[in-house]
């Protein structure tokens, strides 16, 4: 199916993020981001899969780094809402995990907004409840 309006290809593009990500394809997902990528999340220094990132490359990777620093088996992550206006997404669930190095684990509600232009997802700002994976980080 061709998406036939902004919206459409929006989702199309969102869907394809979740699949990518899903299945740990970072290079799909580099490919998937525009070299230079408006990123938000929250700076948090106990957390090492958290930080300032631009470009395409940085972002696929944060989604490797988290995976090696949390267990696999107990990560958990569901999309409750996944609302699209025009070139605009926001998806928002709940996400739960351990983290490795000192067996904590955290949870809590989560809210991600997307833009996608030409195919490609060129904002990524994710708001998160960072407290309760600062202290899973904290030995």
């Amino acid at each position: 199916m061709t998406p036939t309006t902004t919206a459409d290809a929006t989702r199309a593009t969102v869907q394809k993020f979740l699949d990518l990500r899903l299945a740990g394809d970072t290079e799909g997902l580099t490919a998937l981001f525009v070299d230079d990528v408006d990123w938000l999340l929250a700076e948090n220094p106990v957390v090492p899969w958290i930080r300032p990132r631009s470009t395409a490359a940085e972002c696929a990777a944060q989604f490797m780094e988290l995976t090696e620093h949390t267990v696999p088996e107990d990560a958990r992550a569901s999309v409750d809402t996944f609302l699209v206006d025009g070139a605009d997404a926001v998806l928002m669930g709940h996400i739960s995990g351990t983290v490795r190095a000192t067996g904590k684990s955290f949870a809590g509600p989560f809210a991600l907004r997307l833009t996608v232009e030409g195919g490609r997802v060129t904002r990524h700002h994710l708001y998160e409840n960072s407290v309760s994976i600062a202290a899973a980080c904290t030995p």
